[in-house]
């Protein structure tokens, strides 16, 4: 489907001491104030500004003292794995007696603290349960949890229903009451307040000292926190950017957990100049392989492991695991396509809020699927694949201007007894049917979805920071981008817009453009590449409009600038 480049309408953020680029970029991201662009650690809220935070520590401290039992339950996606490793090995090192972890299989036990995982969990006789990027809509199982006497702490950052869970405690600052100023903050980030008001707390009472223990620095696990914040793809507030430019330079000076190095090794990234780019879109989707194919604890484990050569091994497995992924994904994202082009062969006739469903598609990767018919046709999108017992197991993506899980509640208020269970964000969200449901559900969703958006929200749009003069085309302005981060979800890379002459073009691996372009009225000669687009350039085009990012070459110790472009159409 066609998209079009608009560009972005602000004024330069003259308050901003940062040079007149990126006062324009900045403003144009609603970046104001010279605080936002604090990246330091002492500009974060403190813990105590999330509700129930001294109830979660008061049982968190009994726990260890009494020297309890602490079993970890975590998601099976990157957040969720993240959040597990930095709670099992923070725990650990405050002085907890016994830290395990159970994270559910995706095919087996569903999603969060089911009643399967409980009964999984009880085999490790378990005194305290703490849920990390899960547990808002685990009523059942936390009722099965506390029935064999273990207690639950939930620690999540998904929106809640109309209920809650009752657990001991619940930290999210998503539930109703919660002051603290991030509602955007992962599961990760979550854990980790958590664990520093605990650590508060034990140095308030001398436990490290009572007990000869060195009191950690809880800094040194950031890494943990910005890859689990980045992969799940949060929007990237003032909140947010702290903790994954934190986590960065860790990551860039070595200090980060064995698995993230042999992650940046198995992918080729340079560790020295990692970006947030790069955990989204090379480290983040191999560790998530194994949470969608096979079982998350190989990815766990990889973020456990202080050994870097088992780190590297089990990152060769993730890494193969991810290979399969994407064979797996193409496969499935052609079959959808076909199926699209079936059901409406004009886009004009699509559904506002479109549902696909195979009884042959494979659940791990339906999300996937959704993100990229989102992106391909400009609409929410659900791709659902079969469950359990009858159900259907659907993940969706949504558009600016609707709200994917406010939605699903309106679906399900409207038609009791439709949706079996649903939960997710603003962009994102799951659900679960039964496999009857589906053409029923479908309608409400298509229906409920043009309550939300206008044919003009469905027009594919690019929003380009504009174009740039001849003398910005250099390494310097790239380096000066590149440090302007993080970016990211609701923060975005810049993206420029112009008219360029083509000079010299030649298709590489059969699938990728690489272009040789020189702006119009200008004497410079630029490299550019467009992945993955190699059929939308007809050979003997003069003249191209694209919209593009900056980015650095490097090949061979030479640096040299390109283009990357994300459209490109003849003029």
């Amino acid at each position: 489907m066609h998209k079009s480049i608009v560009r972005r309408g602000c004024e330069p953020a003259h308050d901003l001491p940062v040079p007149p680029l990126l006062q324009r970029i900045y403003a144009a991201r609603d970046l104001h104030s010279p605080h936002e662009l604090q990246r330091e650690l002492r500009w974060l809220t403190a813990p105590s500004a999330l509700l129930n935070m001294e109830h979660a520590v008061d049982l968190l401290y009994v726990a260890l003292r009494e020297r309890w039992r602490i079993l970890i339950i975590a998601d099976f996606d990157a957040d969720g794995a993240t959040s597990c490793a930095l709670a099992v090995r923070v725990l650990r090192i405050l002085g907890a007696a016994w830290v395990g972890y159970r994270v559910p299989n995706r095919f087996t036990h569903g999603y969060g603290l089911t009643p399967e995982i409980v009964a999984v969990a009880a085999e490790e006789q378990p005194d305290l349960l703490v849920t990390v990027d899960n547990g808002i809509s685990s009523h059942e199982g936390v009722k099965a949890a506390q029935a064999r006497g273990m207690k639950v702490l939930i620690t999540d950052h998904h929106s809640p229903g109309r209920e809650l869970p009752d657990a001991e405690v619940i930290i999210n600052p998503n539930q109703p009451g919660d002051a603290f100023p991030s509602k955007n903050i992962a599961g990760a980030g979550v854990i980790f307040y958590v664990l520093m008001a605990l650590r508060a707390r034990l140095r308030d009472v001398g436990w490290f000292a009572e007990r000869g223990l060195p009191e950690p620095n809880l800094a040194q696990f950031l890494d943990l926190v910005a890859f689990g914040t980045v992969a799940d793809v949060v929007r990237l507030d003032h909140h947010n950017r702290i903790l994954v430019e934190q986590g960065l330079r860790r990551i860039r000076q070595g200090q980060c957990v064995p698995g993230i190095t042999a992650l940046c090794e198995v992918t080729g990234r340079p560790q020295a100049r990692l970006s947030a780019n790069d955990i989204g879109f090379y480290l983040g989707p191999r560790l998530n392989a194994a949470g969608r194919l096979e079982d998350m604890r190989q990815g766990i484990e990889c973020l456990l492991s202080d050994d870097l050569d088992i780190a590297r091994s089990i990152a060769r497995r993730l890494h193969e695991m991810n290979r399969q992924r994407g064979e797996l994904t193409a496969a499935m994202e052609a079959q959808a396509l076909a199926r699209i082009e079936q059901l409406a062969p004009d886009a004009s006739s699509l559904p506002f809020g479109l549902c696909l469903f195979d009884p042959e598609w494979h659940q791990g990767v339906v999300g996937i699927i959704a993100g990229r018919l989102k992106e391909r046709l400009n609409r929410p999108v659900i791709v659902f694949a079969t469950d359990r017992d009858g159900k259907i197991k659907g993940s969706g993506r949504s558009v600016p201007g609707m709200h994917l899980r406010d939605v699903l509640a309106a679906v399900a208020t409207q038609n009791p007894g439709l949706i079996s269970h649903f939960g997710g964000h603003a962009m994102a969200a799951g659900l679960t049917l039964a496999m009857e449901h589906f053409t029923v559900f479908n309608q409400a969703f298509d229906a409920e979805t043009r309550q939300w958006l206008s044919d003009d929200d469905l027009q594919g749009r690019l929003l380009s920071d504009g174009e740039l003069a001849p003398a910005e085309f250099s390494l310097e302005i790239a380096e000066l981008l590149r440090q302007g981060g993080p970016w990211g979800q609701g923060f975005p890379e810049p993206l420029f817009d112009g008219v360029f002459e083509v000079l010299s073009h030649r298709v590489i691996k059969e699938q990728h453009l690489k272009l040789a372009l020189r702006p119009l009225g200008a004497g410079c000669t630029l490299d550019a590449v467009a992945f993955n687009q190699a059929g939308i350039f007809v050979p003997g085009t003069a003249r191209v409009r694209i919209a593009y990012r900056l980015d650095v070459n490097e090949w061979r110790g030479e640096r040299r600038l390109q283009l990357l472009i994300a459209h490109l159409e003849a003029t």
